[in-house]
């Protein structure tokens, strides 16, 4: 009640304070300042923008505009303001009402800049260009009520609001004291991540699994440190940390088993660095390059553009092959088969030429032709090529070489075969079996169990 009463006694206090002459001057002036300094920041930020040259710098230039018009306005009203204070001073004339508006504008130009630069620290991509505003208002609220007295008052009122849970005492004030510090302190965990993750992008000595892991680990451990720092605010008893452990422990061991198994899989997967940003894997029917890896799952680009999320979990459980692991050059066989009629030397020798005139086949190691058997239609050969960027795809490669190779025998007259088969018929009059009854016929002499009367034969080639 007291609250109330004393908002009661603040508001009687500020009726009687806009029933004078002098305060309406005041707020006049105030207004005014407040028009000036937006007109005059527009019209500064309408002047700089174009002047900024295209280049390395013109980022940074903007950036620096942007910043200078965010403060700008609000330095401007507040140097506006102390004009007006010196003059009405120099009158003779009361100033309390500019002199609270000259506290609160400057809070306000010191909030506002620092939450625009604390904004242009995190990626650009960041969602928090969109709480700007929020957060701006709602620092420069709280500022503004301590400096108006308002604040104790307020939070009395809202600590008289209060849930018992147990020995605990939950009030409306540490609800929102709890929300407020969350904020700010989630705020600041992000910031000294970003900063870190900054950091571990200009490293030379970590590979980026690691800083991948290091990153993650660090937003974690932080946010995590954010909400602990956030209770104690509040005054929220940590031994309710106890209570969330044991039932976040039994939703780790239920819902939560697949999520926290890809997740520990990505950091045994990290600190192995047995895939890596730009590896060529083949997963089952998946074949492509690595884009990205996430704390639960990785990002595979096949050849068709598609990016395929395969869960962690699977990376270990599963059978890689890895096209790039230990060294990028990636072998691949190209069997071919030529007709008995042809020189199978001179066949080789057209397959390693074929392979050299084709675009991506290294020098070294070079490409070599192998003479694998006799086959029923031909005799069968195999070239043998190394490539050194398997992401850039082995079909295309192996298509150019298959047609090189097709127009260097046509060259050569030296002919590919194809399947062929002869069915030759071989017809028997039925011979009589002794001791058999009319009517019934045996083989002939020569066909024994084993044998039919008729018998597919293949042709010599």
């Amino acid at each position: 009640m007291d609250t109330f009463s004393d908002l009661a006694v603040w508001v009687e206090a500020a009726h009687d304070l806009l029933s004078l002459p002098s305060t309406w001057g005041q707020l006049v002036l105030i207004a005014t300042g407040l028009a000036v300094a937006w007109l005059t920041g527009q019209f500064l930020q309408t002047r700089l923008q174009p002047i900024v040259e295209p280049g390395v710098m013109a980022e940074v230039k903007r950036t620096a505009v942007r910043t200078g018009f965010h403060a700008l306005i609000p330095l401007l009203w507040w140097l506006l303001l102390l004009a007006g204070n010196a003059w009405l001073r120099h009158r003779g004339q009361p100033s309390q009402i500019l002199q609270i508006a000259i506290s609160l504008v400057g809070a306000l130009t010191v909030i506002r800049m620092g939450v625009f630069v604390l904004r242009h620290s995190f990626s650009p991509g960041s969602k928090l260009k969109a709480w700007e505003w929020t957060l701006t208002v709602t620092i420069w609220g709280l500022v503004a009520l301590h400096m108006l007295g308002l604040l104790p008052g307020l939070i009395e009122l809202l600590d008289e609001y209060a849930l018992p849970l147990g020995k605990t005492r939950l009030s409306l004030y540490t609800v929102v004291s709890f929300i407020l510090s969350i904020a700010l302190l989630s705020l600041v965990a992000l910031w000294l991540n970003n900063a870190l993750q900054s950091l571990l992008k200009h490293s030379r000595t970590l590979d980026e699994s690691i800083k991948l892991v290091l990153g993650k680990l660090s937003r974690f451990l932080l946010l995590f440190l954010a909400v602990v720092v956030a209770m104690v605010t509040a005054g929220i008893d940590l031994t309710a940390l106890a209570v969330f452990g044991g039932a976040l422990g039994v939703g780790l061991g239920l819902g939560l088993q697949r999520i926290v198994s890809n997740f520990i899989s990505g950091v045994i997967l990290a600190f192995e660095e047995s895939i890596r940003p730009g590896d060529v894997l083949r997963i089952g029917d998946t074949f492509g390059e690595v884009k990205a890896l996430h704390a639960r799952h990785i990002v595979v680009r096949d050849r068709d553009g598609k990016d395929i999320l395969i869960p962690n979990e699977t990376l270990l459980t599963s059978q890689i092959e890895n096209w790039s692991y230990g060294d990028r050059n990636v072998r691949f066989r190209m069997p071919v088969q030529i007709s008995y009629q042809d020189d199978p030397e001179q066949a080789m020798a057209i397959l390693i030429r074929a392979a050299r005139d084709t675009q991506r086949v290294l020098a070294n190691p070079e490409p070599v032709a192998r003479l694998m058997g006799f086959g029923n239609d031909g005799i069968n050969l195999e070239l043998r090529l190394w490539i050194h960027d398997p992401e850039n795809g082995v079909n295309n490669v192996r298509s150019e070489a298959y047609l090189r190779i097709w127009r260097l025998f046509r060259e050569a007259g030296i002919s590919i075969p194809y399947p062929q088969r002869d069915v030759r018929f071989i017809s028997s009059h039925a011979v009589p079996v002794a001791g058999s009854s009319p009517g019934i016929s045996g083989s002939p002499k020569g066909f024994g169990d084993d044998q039919t009367p008729a018998a597919a034969g293949e042709s010599p080639d």
